[in-house]
């Protein structure tokens, strides 16, 4: 039997546990799909060592980028943008492994958006969090050709802070991505520190958090007439293309 997993801390709610369970009896394919909860990054070696018919994994929070040092190599896409949150495992004849890391969330969150996006309007957007997750959305909005800046809480060169949104900031970036955890369940009633009534039918509020359903973040866009969504369908785009990639 084949084993595939997701490697992350926590993951008391994988949305990829449950999605590649369902696959796999659905097709009927003889695998299995597993989390592995690490508490530090250097345990990943271990999930290699005892997991002989690993296939491949998925990479969450918080180790999209802590994960890199200990691979053989990067696809183009992910060297790019320098987060990984697809391993492939290529086991050799002389039963050497080697581990290559791709990025689908990219994929996932380009083609989510895609359909929402009014380029008449929609030129400008703000990145809030500047970890992994936001390294992607980097990637596809520049493939958009969305202009970007990221908003963080200790932000550094080129980047903005939170204080920094004004009402001039909040008309000429009509597209807000969260990229951060905030707002994911149990922590439903924290939301990303922006002025929700600047907002206007001209914005349009995308969070990468898919539990709950309707955050705080996508609950107070909606009622200031923004376009919302979650992050949903993404996690389904960048889990399709997952699996493309280990088995091509």
């Amino acid at each position: 039997m084949d084993t595939y997993g997701l490697v992350g801390y926590p993951l008391k709610h994988s949305f990829s546990k449950k999605f590649f369970t369902e696959k796999f009896e659905k097709e009927g394919i003889d695998a299995e799909y597993l989390n592995f909860e690490i508490e530090d990054i250097s345990q990943f070696t271990d999930i290699i060592r005892n997991y002989p018919n690993l296939k491949g994994l998925n990479v969450t929070i918080p180790y999209k980028e802590k994960i890199i040092p200990y691979l053989d190599g990067l696809d183009k896409g992910a060297e790019s943008i320098g987060a990984v949150n697809v391993v492939k495992v290529i086991r050799e004849k002389d039963n050497a492994t080697r581990l290559i890391g791709y990025n689908s969330d990219i994929i996932g969150f380009q083609e989510s958006i895609r359909p929402l996006i009014n380029t008449a309007i929609h030129k400008k957007a703000l990145i809030l969090g500047t970890g992994g997750a936001s390294k992607a959305v980097k990637g596809a909005l520049d493939a958009l050709g969305i202009e970007w800046i990221y908003v963080s809480r200790t932000p550094s060169e080129g980047q903005l802070s939170y204080s920094d949104i004004d009402s001039h900031l909040m008309e000429e970036y009509t597209v807000i991505v969260n990229t951060s955890p905030l707002g994911t369940f149990p922590d439903v009633d924290n939301a990303p520190d922006i002025p929700y009534t600047l907002l206007t039918d001209r914005h349009l509020l995308f969070d990468l958090v898919y539990n709950p359903a309707e955050t705080k973040f996508l609950r107070l866009g909606k009622e200031n007439k923004a376009s919302i969504k979650n992050g949903a369908q993404m996690l389904e785009l960048q889990a399709i293309a997952a699996w493309k990639i280990w088995n091509e």
